[in-house]
């Protein structure tokens, strides 16, 4: 058994009789400094237990060395550590060393020694098969928020993958429709409400129960609710776009975590009404008007669809894809328009000259 600390962490780390004669305190220098240089006759996985206790040791010339030999690892050995059953301490040590090689990180992510920690940590990063990976591990979603977190706030993180998010959370994204379950009622959304963020945030819970009271001013709601959401974890949001009412998903929708955002649009409560002011938005993302444009339960209003077309953050493909179901009165309107990218607009005036209309 030898100790290794990293940082203010102590870390155990199990080594046989002939490796742990190399990392004791009490070892010779000499023997440490072989040791660092990665010439000793073990396998693989106990050689780089070796190098990363000697790379903590307190002779700077027996640490350096033994760091830069666990850095530079060949690659026969680097990758029967990566994908074998080591000290999480030490492939969290390798993940950082390698975050810019998406297979090291691929191999990382995929072995089971490997602490939430450091998967949320992987999940930060721009490796999209990495990304897959990690939102295919619902245990370690469920049991680490961060993780969801980390995902959520990715780029990579897709549309396929919130949507597997959500799913393994029980929140998958769905347009509201006629089969769906009745929503709750105002009283048993507050019960709801207070039940999930507990008696710790019970303050919070009345604020989010006082959305639709006449007696209090909206804009006191709403920046009591802001102030309220950010202090909530990623969990509570996504579960508070099923629970809490229409103010509470106008501030979720533009929430930095995609998922989050994305489980907005899956909730049971959500009205035509919301769906066009989202639609309309020109401060959510692309993402979410795709996810609205997706939905023909949504885009059977002409409201949506016209909200749609007009919002430059639409993708000029789905955009255009609405065109020629817009009246011909807003059709002028888009070809006049400077807010609207030009293909749309010029796709506007060729259905209008098609019809003799100009």
């Amino acid at each position: 058994m030898s100790d290794d600390t990293s940082g203010t962490q102590k870390v155990k780390l199990k080594l046989s009789a002939q490796a742990e004669k190399y990392t004791r305190r009490d070892a010779p220098i000499e023997a440490r400094q072989m040791a660092a240089r990665g010439a000793l006759p073990l396998d693989p996985i106990e050689l780089a237990s070796v190098l990363f206790v000697l790379a903590n040791d307190p002779e700077a010339t027996v640490k350096d060395t033994a760091r830069r030999s666990l850095e530079e690892l060949p690659p026969h050995l680097l990758s029967t550590v990566l994908s074998g059953p080591v000290h999480s301490a030490l492939l969290s040590f390798l993940a950082r060393v390698h975050k810019e090689d998406e297979a090291h990180c691929e191999a990382i992510a995929l072995n089971n020694a490997t602490d939430d920690t450091t998967i949320a940590w992987l999940a930060t990063l721009p490796h999209s098969r990495v990304v897959d990976i990690i939102s295919q591990n619902q245990e370690r979603m469920m049991r680490t928020e961060e993780i969801v977190d980390a995902l959520g706030a990715n780029p990579l993180t897709g549309r396929a993958v919130i949507e597997r998010i959500l799913s393994f959370l029980g929140l998958e994204e769905r347009a509201t429709t006629e089969d769906d379950d009745d929503p709750l009622d105002e009283s048993e959304a507050e019960a709801a409400v207070l039940e999930m963020l507990g008696e710790e945030m019970g303050d919070v819970a009345r604020l989010l129960a006082q959305e639709s009271a006449d007696k209090v001013e909206d804009e006191v709601v709403e920046g009591s609710l802001y102030a309220a959401i950010q202090n909530m974890t990623v969990m509570q949001k996504i579960k508070l776009t099923r629970m809490g009412g229409k103010e509470a998903r106008s501030l979720l929708i533009k929430d930095r975590n995609r998922i989050v955002s994305a489980a907005v649009l899956g909730s049971p409560k959500l009205t035509e009404t919301e769906v066009i002011a989202f639609a309309q938005n020109r401060s959510i993302g692309e993402d979410l008007l795709r996810i609205i444009a997706s939905k023909r339960d949504w885009t059977k209003s002409y409201q949506i669809k016209l909200a749609l077309v007009t919002n430059p953050k639409t993708p000029q493909p789905t955009a255009i894809s609405f065109i020629n179901h817009v009246q011909d009165k807003d059709l002028r309107m888009l070809m006049k328009s400077k807010d609207v990218s030009s293909n749309v607009s010029a796709h506007a005036r060729r259905i209008l000259t098609k019809k003799g209309k100009i």
